[in-house]
């Protein structure tokens, strides 16, 4: 039997900016229904792969495949619309606004509001905090509040991927570990995900796969479960 086709595909991706050859033939697969850990230091290329993935940065050479169509010359917009959704980094939501504005935001593809009622409802039971902070203002929430109302309203848009660009950032350790049970608790409703993180042992530990990129080079890939015992991956990014 042939394997299912991913629902994403980087391949032999080359990304410039200027002279500068910032990601070198990458190749990254998630399959439909998975979640994947992207793993990197500091300028080994995860933000330049995930700009890539959303069309915000264009390759020079290579493909970027979703969802069986080929989306490498298409638009962000054209992206989202086919089903990516992203939790940016440090959440970004709107502060002067509501938590329930906010969740709203993640809809707005859903012109007609037909289920948008199930639509809360879903989240809210996902996430019963989110439905009792519904009425405060974004900004005054705690940073794990946050990553549950930044979920939330990506979750709104019934996206195929959910990308998530370092979660654990700027939360205290404690809140880290909330936070990817949190990331787990979506992926197990059957969401795909990619989450680039520089928290290997975290990230790794709820993963099906991960990849490891230096200097924009995927340099290791394979099942999280063996990633995690991998000896140099230890050494650079679990601090054993």
């Amino acid at each position: 039997m042939n394997a299912p086709e991913p629902l994403l595909r980087l391949s032999g991706i080359n990304t410039f900016y200027g002279l500068i050859h910032i990601l070198q033939d990458v190749e990254i697969e998630v399959g439909v229904g998975e979640l994947v850990s992207l793993l990197g230091g500091n300028a080994s290329g995860k933000s330049t792969t995930l700009k890539t993935i959303l069309g915000i940065v264009r390759p020079r050479t290579g493909a970027v495949t979703f969802d069986g169509e080929d989306v490498t010359g298409r638009s962000t917009s054209h992206r989202i619309g086919r089903g990516m959704a992203i939790v940016p980094e440090n959440r970004r939501l709107f502060g002067p606004m509501t938590v329930l504005e906010n969740l709203e935001m993640g809809a707005y593809l859903n012109r007609d509001g037909t289920g948008r009622k199930a639509d809360f409802e879903r989240i809210y039971s996902l996430f019963p905090l989110v439905y009792e902070r519904r009425s405060q203002l974004a900004g005054t929430l705690s940073g794990g509040e946050q990553q549950m109302v930044a979920m939330g309203r990506a979750l709104m848009s019934h996206p195929k991927l959910l990308l998530m660009d370092e979660p654990s950032m700027g939360l205290a350790p404690v809140l880290v570990e909330r936070s990817f049970e949190i990331i787990q608790q979506v992926h197990e409703a059957g969401v795909a995900m990619l989450v680039v993180e520089q928290n290997a042992n975290m990230a790794l530990s709820i993963a099906d796969r991960g990849y490891v990129l230096s200097t924009g080079r995927v340099v290791l890939q394979g099942k999280a479960s063996e990633l995690i015992e991998n000896e140099d991956l230890r050494k650079a990014y679990l601090g054993r």
